[in-house]
């Protein structure tokens, strides 16, 4: 039961309650993995965002594909070679491309920003979008973490309003 400290001749103060610690620890935690997740990615997203890196060619060799409710996912399997003469990396992704957009067996021009196992078409990506979320996410979690709760309900007041 709380009691609300008067002030004044009959004044009411809306009283605030911690959190359990262990609860607000955790959140804090989920928060400090989120953005931390989210950071790890921001460069490699803003480099794929304006498709800057290695510049070379894509050619699709395979398409997988899986149907859920309502619409297909798709992704394009291939062969980057970049234009400067570096290594040729086999079995990566070409990101966002479908059934209609995957270049089987023709090259297309590409750029490597230094994702392990995809590279992007020249137009870029928008995972800078999912990156900057994660990252806002986790700030705003932390943000709650700190907010002091409030009390809601209580005794009703002595005097009635009016």
């Amino acid at each position: 039961m709380f009691v609300r400290p008067r002030t004044g001749a009959g004044a009411r103060v809306s009283p605030t309650r911690r959190r359990d610690p262990v609860f607000t620890g955790i959140l804090l935690l989920v928060a400090l993995l989120t953005v931390s997740l989210g950071a790890a990615n921001a460069d490699r997203s803003l480099r794929a965002a304006r498709a800057e890196g290695t510049p070379g060619t894509f050619t699709g060799s395979r398409l997988d594909c899986v149907e859920h409710p309502g619409h297909e996912s798709c992704t394009c399997y291939g062969t980057y070679v970049p234009e400067t003469g570096g290594p040729v990396r086999a079995d990566v992704y070409l990101y966002g491309r479908d059934r209609a957009s995957c270049p089987i067996d023709r090259a297309v021009p590409s750029v490597d920003v230094g994702a392990a196992n995809r590279v992007y078409g020249p137009e870029g990506s928008n995972e800078w979008i999912m990156t900057s979320g994660m990252v806002l996410f986790g700030l705003g979690l932390g943000g709650y973490a700190f907010r002091p709760r409030r009390g809601g309900g209580g005794d009703p007041p002595d005097h009635p309003p009016g």
